[in-house]
């Protein structure tokens, strides 16, 4: 009995069984998946192979036009039994950079299609411009680079860019917001630009607009923040209140010409905290830092101790002890 294989198309193989004394054969197409990752590869396979290495050690096009059809030839399987392993061993790429690649040679090709022949000579030049359009049906990521593109007056758009672009594209309709004017919220930067910097810092919603809020920070204003990049800290409506005293006082210490490198250290450190009054030390720091940058409050508020008793006309804690 005699053995022959033929690859007929990418992800699966001929194979034919001949009875040299019936000469008659037994032919059955299977995948490549079916047989054993060890198989070697033919003469042709491995030429292949090589030249979609040294592709991938090229552009992102060619790099991902080269992996997946490494990936879906199975090319690897005389050496590995995973595309992914094989990717982290020969180019040191790890699994999301090498679908990543592929992923944005999809792109590419969809962009260069007739139907966005407008743009057709203006195409990615990274891979990162190719990935927030990924998740998209190929009609919508044209019109999302289309976009991109006559923002930028025909010229590459950066990648912030395309993403500013396809989260107003896909931004849901009808958006409830459900901040209000006074409220203590968080911010999450992510991977919005006007948030660089203020990850996890407070700020208090001083409009609201259908789908995004502007916030009061201690230092300074942030514009029309998406919702998705707000977290409520659900506090009471006194508790916001405190909390609007703390940034007046935060902001005056600022505004100081005569504060220290210290005092901004303690500055950033009260813009961060996630609780609605201060401690005993935080709080003699604070005052600490007021009295020598010459900075007081205009009204000192007094702090009730557990039993209902005032602590002191001079005591200057005006966040409530939680």
């Amino acid at each position: 009995m005699q053995f022959t294989q033929e690859h007929n198309f990418p992800g699966a193989v001929t194979i034919a069984l001949v009875e040299p004394k019936a000469n008659s054969a037994l032919v059955q197409t299977v995948r490549v998946e079916d047989l054993d990752s060890t198989l070697e590869l033919t003469l042709k396979e491995q030429n292949a192979r090589e030249q979609l290495e040294k592709q991938v050690e090229q552009s992102f096009y060619l790099a991902g036009k080269a992996l997946q059809q490494l990936r879906d030839q199975r090319l690897y399987r005389s050496t590995h039994s995973r595309f992914e392993d094989y990717c982290l061993e020969r180019f040191g790429f790890h699994r999301r950079h090498s679908y990543n690649l592929i992923g944005a040679a999809v792109v590419v090709d969809n962009l260069s299609v007739v139907e966005c022949a407008q743009f057709v000579h203006i195409l990615p030049t990274r891979e990162s411009q190719c990935r927030p359009l990924t998740p998209l049906e190929p009609k919508l990521q044209r019109a999302a680079w289309q976009q991109a593109v006559a923002y930028t007056g025909g010229k590459v758009p950066a990648t912030r860019i395309v993403k500013e672009v396809v989260r107003e594209l896909t931004r849901p309709t009808n958006v409830n917001n459900h901040h209000y004017v006074g409220e203590v919220c968080l911010l999450l930067a992510k991977d919005e630009p006007k948030l660089r910097g203020k990850n996890k810092c407070w700020g208090i919603v001083s409009e609201v607009q259908e789908d995004s809020c502007h916030l009061q920070l201690w230092n300074g204003t942030v514009e029309f923040i998406e919702l998705d990049y707000l977290q409520s800290l659900n506090y009471s409506p006194e508790e916001c209140s405190q909390m609007q005293e703390l940034a007046t006082r935060l902001t005056r210490l600022l505004d100081c010409e005569s504060l220290e490198k210290a005092g901004c250290v303690l500055l950033e450190h009260l813009g961060k905290i996630r609780r609605s009054y201060l401690t005993p030390l935080e709080e003699q720091l604070l005052r600490l830092l007021e009295q020598e940058s010459g900075v007081f409050p205009k009204e000192r508020q007094t702090e009730l101790n557990g039993s209902g008793k005032r602590q002191g006309d001079d005591a200057l804690i005006n966040i409530r002890a939680g």
